[in-house]
């Protein structure tokens, strides 16, 4: 974690001073929690706080909701909310945060977790009687809380991120779903754990321990075949770079404009990283397809344009000998034709990555054709859908460019390639494969 920044001040003292007010507040009005469980679990939050594991973006992911579920449960049964507040506020306790420039780090991880816990565990306990008694049907008594407790730190953290001037919450809501599905299955087991805490006692913390050392190796071992994965496709990437810079640069846009028809139907986490695999990827077999072909300046040969046309199939090949790329090979390199463009029943994958090709390829200057301007390409991507095209993909791109505010094609090219002879104004090509010769001028050639 970076230093903590200035901006950020006023906002955790806002923070801080509400979960204080509140714990004096509780501790009025309510009885005090019982000392073991309390240090007993703030220990657990601070144990679990040290084992986090630090994913790509930045953030950390660590059990601690599965320790401050197990808290609401324990705490719950004494009518204490200042318990639960207690243990989400140890979060905070982060020894590397101790050091100067971080300190601020310190205060603003208690308030947020501090506050946002004792809002779940108010969850609880206004839940209905029937999901806080028997199993199984208590395992419900989970989402209440699980719910409240992503709502308030996601609204806190949002708010700290629009002080800093980073992100706007517009920009954070997608956060919410994933935040969601990834405490409701700590919220479970720390759910179990505090009722079997409540029939057993203290000797059930070491049942605590081992799924927080358990969580962490299994986030970290995602993390490393996740890293190996990357590194793979680079390697890839750094390959057709070698080869063609702008086939390279072709597959990163279409990846970028892949995930923008993907976030905008709304695509779950995974389904968009196996996206942006597929979008990357759709032309890997062009590193079997001869450079005086790709970059031709005149008109492709009936020979000549099955040869290029081969790096569909050669594409298959190459994924499907991959082991975490093999489930790609159709999405990256399918059926873009006529035949099932507007078919609901079928992966709505391929339709995205040639639409996103399709775009790029218009709005770049290529051997064969100077880049055509943006609005030249939406009404291309409009005039050929239900045909060549999804109508729902070509839309919701052209939607998310111009939401974003973005410019490309002629005149906002991102990286000019120079070449040996200027290519054309005009040109066929919006498939990247350039215009096939008819067959009496390849005999009077």
């Amino acid at each position: 974690m970076s230093n903590f920044p200035h901006q950020l001040r006023w906002f955790t003292s806002v923070v801080f001073s509400a979960l204080v007010g509140v714990a004096v507040l509780l501790g009025l009005i309510e009885p005090a929690p019982t000392l073991l469980p309390l240090l007993l679990f703030g220990a657990l939050a601070v144990f679990s706080e040290h084992r986090a594991v630090t994913l790509p973006g930045g953030m950390n992911v660590t059990a601690g909701f599965m320790i401050e579920m197990a808290s609401i449960v324990v705490f719950a049964e004494q009518r204490s909310l200042l318990g639960p507040l207690l243990v989400g506020a140890a979060v905070g306790i982060y020894q590397p945060n101790f050091r100067r420039g971080m300190r601020g780090w310190l205060p603003f991880n208690s308030g947020i977790i501090g506050l946002a816990t004792v809002i779940a565990a108010l969850a609880y306990r206004a839940a209905p009687q029937v999901v806080t008694g028997e199993m199984p049907v208590a395992i419900l008594g989970a989402v209440p809380p699980t719910l409240a407790f992503v709502a308030v730190n996601w609204l806190l953290v949002a708010t700290s991120f629009r002080v800093e001037h980073t992100r706007t919450f517009r920009e954070m809501i997608g956060d919410i779903g994933p935040a969601w599905g990834q405490q409701l299955p700590f919220a479970l087991l720390g759910l179990f754990l505090g009722r079997l805490y409540l029939d057993v006692g203290p000797a059930v913390v070491v049942l605590l321990v081992v799924p927080i050392l358990v969580a962490r190796e299994t986030f970290a071992s995602y993390l490393r075949v996740k890293e190996a994965n990357e590194a793979t496709v680079r390697v890839l990437i750094q390959a057709l770079e070698a080869k063609d810079r702008y086939t390279a640069g072709h597959a990163e846009r279409v990846a970028r404009f892949a995930r923008y028809v993907g976030e905008d139907l709304k695509l779950m986490p995974g389904r968009l990283e196996r996206l942006r695999f597929a979008a990357l990827m759709h032309d890997i077999g062009k590193l079997v397809v001869p450079n005086h072909l790709l970059n031709k300046p005149g008109k492709l040969t009936a020979e000549e344009y099955a040869k290029v046309r081969s790096h569909e199939r050669v594409s298959v090949e190459m994924l499907t000998r991959i082991d975490f790329l093999a489930p790609l090979a159709d999405v990256s390199v399918g059926d873009h034709g006529e035949a099932g463009v507007e078919d609901e029943s079928r992966p709505i994958e391929p339709h995205i990555v040639a639409v996103a090709d399709a775009f790029d390829a218009m709005t770049s200057t290529r051997s064969y054709r100077r880049a055509l301007s943006q609005e030249i390409a939406f009404r291309e991507l409009r005039d050929k859908s239900g045909s060549q095209f999804n109508t729902q993909c070509a839309e919701a791109l052209i939607a998310a460019i111009e939401r974003r505010g973005e410019r490309y094609g002629a005149g906002f090219e991102e990286a000019q390639q120079e070449w040996a002879v200027a290519p054309p104004e005009a040109g066929l090509g919006s498939a990247g494969l350039g215009d096939l010769a008819a067959p009496a001028e390849v005999a009077a050639s």
